[in-house]
């Protein structure tokens, strides 16, 4: 019924349909006359009885097949496809109705199959006509081409292919393909929409040498391979860099929004495609099923993380999602967003700090979750050093408020994020989330209808106040970058894959026999914040040390120069769950960290930070942070590095 209605009240589409159907007339007489040549002219009544039954036919079929529908701009094979199922259902449809009427007699038996091919050829050449008038595909090979930017295509598959088509469909579009470079050897010398294959892309550098010479100047190289990350692509960035190339990279095969879009566009390279990681295979399905119809409560949800939590959970079709942050802005931000991509999602805002135990216990009274996502904290490791109660009531004694309120109304799970400072910490920051994986794996191992899943992982790329933003702004002031030490390096991952990561831990955690135990992301090979420098001023177009300079400014109070993911004695055990790996626990009894945390607490409220940090030693003693601080590298020294 709506294909009708859009054919009677959409002039092209009745007119398309009227053109096909005219087409099919006049196919049966070009049969005919094929077959009889002049004799033909002796049948004419015959001849167009039989036209005019094959056009009702026609008719008849292309409305239920709906090939009026499709562009004939964006013409494909997929639609040659299905003009040759059109032809077929038409002829077979005409044959019976024929035979039923007039035995075939006087109908030469090859008429029918003759026409099927000459419909084919009525039906198709108008199309494959318009699309090339139209797209100005005759125009490009003369008048326009030396006005846009030769490029080399690294990649020779389905993204190369289809980026040249772009090229040469859209006379806009700012991009000729000069060449092609494959990793494959076999492909070498074969020819892809008129353009060459000429190497591989171990030879990258001469081949880019190679085209000067040549005079085909390429200016850009745009790389057609989803899969090449990591130091792949840093090598490509060099050769791109040594000679005087640009460097972008086109959209993944799958998004196929970009392949709906004529000019294809590529991308900059950014920061995260540097990064190397593997694709995980996560189980979707049971992330699905862990929020679907189920109320949800995330603390921290304007931070990084947690807006992030709050995106993919939202998607995921939660009955009820409660966002607690202390940050009036954040808060409004992250509500607002849901409430404009998200609006059948029921929500509340709740403005709260996680250091108030009664409100805490109210909200949770209030809203009943079925899971908690425990992501407030602070995380600021020099902040925290000079005001470290501050940070033990939010990280430490904040965390004991929520898995309190989760045992305390039964709640089914909480979720802990923890991070990769609580081993072996160096500053109070670490050691207070130290505290809270112990407060949460005791609370997990009693076993108290609560599951406490704690995940553990490194530096989010981009997050609020982190490396990266740093690093934007002190190129967008022309520099320098400061890094902290030559040496010091950060596990790094996207915000997106984190969040992904502990949702998959929190969709199997509860269904495995791991109680106590610390899930930990795979982060991967860490990556040296020099390095990682060095690159970002290259993503923006300049040559580090002499367009950007780089600067050490010294370690920061509490700053270590290596992180790790595992202690000593929580050795590392594989999963099933692509990603993730297990620490196993090395936990005290709830009732003995508690008491000690109401020690803990005392000081805080009292502002005795002696007693605080002497507590804090006692639970986490593989705390190493000095007390003097002239030990600490002096923050305000600089030194260039060459």
């Amino acid at each position: 019924m709506k294909r009708l209605t859009t054919l009677f009240t959409r002039p092209r589409n009745l007119l398309v349909l009227l053109h096909d159907t005219a087409m099919a007339f006049l196919a049966v007489l070009a049969a005919f006359y094929l077959r009889l040549g002049d004799a033909a002219f002796g049948q004419e009544d015959t001849i167009l009885q039989l036209a005019a039954v094959y056009a009702g036919t026609a008719f008849l079929v292309l409305v239920v097949t709906g090939l009026y529908r499709h562009a004939w701009l964006y013409v494909s094979f997929s639609d040659c496809i299905n003009i040759a199922k059109s032809a077929t259902f038409i002829t077979l449809v005409f044959l019976p109705i024929v035979f039923l009427v007039t035995r075939l007699e006087d109908v030469p038996r090859s008429v029918p199959v003759i026409s099927w091919f000459v419909l084919l050829a009525f039906l198709a050449a108008p199309r494959l006509l318009y699309r090339m008038v139209r797209g100005k595909t005759f125009a490009l090979t003369a008048r326009n081409q030396h006005e846009r930017t030769p490029v080399l295509v690294i990649g020779a598959g389905d993204e190369a292919a289809h980026f040249i088509r772009a090229t040469q469909f859209n006379s806009e579009n700012p991009s000729r393909a000069v060449g092609l470079i494959t990793a494959t050897p076999e492909r070498v010398g074969q020819i892809i929409h008129g353009v060459e294959v000429i190497g591989l892309e171990r030879d990258l550098e001469q081949l880019v040498a190679h085209h000067r010479v040549q005079n085909e100047t390429p200016l850009r190289l745009i790389v057609a391979r989803p899969e090449v990350r990591g130091e792949t692509l840093k090598r490509f960035m060099d050769i791109a860099q040594a000679t005087g190339c640009s460097l972008s990279r086109l959209p993944p095969a799958a998004d196929v929004r970009d392949y709906g879009e004529a000019d294809f566009a590529p991308r900059p390279i950014e920061l995260e495609d540097l990064l190397g990681r593997p694709r995980r295979s996560l189980d979707r399905a049971a992330m699905q099923a862990l929020i679907a119809g189920r109320q949800i409560l995330v603390t921290g949800a304007g931070g990084s993380i947690g807006t992030e939590l709050v995106r993919q959970i939202a998607a995921a079709n939660p009955a009820h999602l409660t966002l607690l942050d202390n940050g009036e802005f954040n808060l409004y931000a992250i509500d607002q967003e849901l409430g404009q991509f998200w609006p059948q999602v029921s929500s509340r805002a709740v403005l709260a700090d996680v250091r108030d135990r009664d409100r805490i216990h109210s909200i949770f009274t209030d809203e009943a979750p079925d899971i908690v996502f425990h992501a407030a904290a602070l995380k600021h490791v020099p902040l925290v050093e000079v005001n470290p109660l501050e940070g033990l009531a939010t990280n430490a004694l904040g965390t004991r408020h929520v898995a309190d309120a989760c045992l305390a109304h039964g709640v089914p799970e909480m979720v802990l994020l923890s991070t990769d400072k609580a081993v072996n910490p160096a500053n109070v920051m670490g050691a207070g989330k130290r505290l809270a994986e112990l407060y949460c794996q005791a609370a997990d191992l009693e076993q108290s209808g609560t599951r406490f899943i704690t995940v553990r992982f490194g530096n989010v790329l981009g997050s609020a106040g982190s490396v990266v933003p740093l690093f934007e702004k002190q190129l967008a002031a022309g520099g320098p970058l400061t890094v902290t030490h030559p040496d010091i390096e950060r596990y790094f991952m996207i915000t997106a894959e984190a969040v992904e990561l502990v949702l998959q831990a929190a969709a199997l955690g509860p269904g495995r026999n791991d109680q106590g135990a610390i899930y930990v992301l795979d982060m991967g090979a860490p990556v040296k914040i020099m390095d990682l420098a060095r690159q970002m001023i290259r993503l923006a177009g300049k040559v580090p040390d002499e367009d950007i300079k780089i600067a050490i400014s010294g370690l920061r109070p509490g700053e270590k120069l290596y992180e790790e993911l595992f202690h000593g004695q929580e050795p590392p055990v594989g999963t099933d769950m692509d990603g993730i790996l297990i620490a196993r626990p090395r936990a005290r009894a709830l009732d003995a960290i508690g008491a000690r945390m109401d020690q803990l607490a005392e000081a805080c409220r009292r502002q005795d930070a002696v007693t605080a940090l002497g507590v804090l030693t006692e639970l986490v003693p593989e705390l190493s942070r000095p007390d003097n601080p002239e030990a600490q590298p002096k923050p305000g020294y600089l030194k260039v590095v060459k």
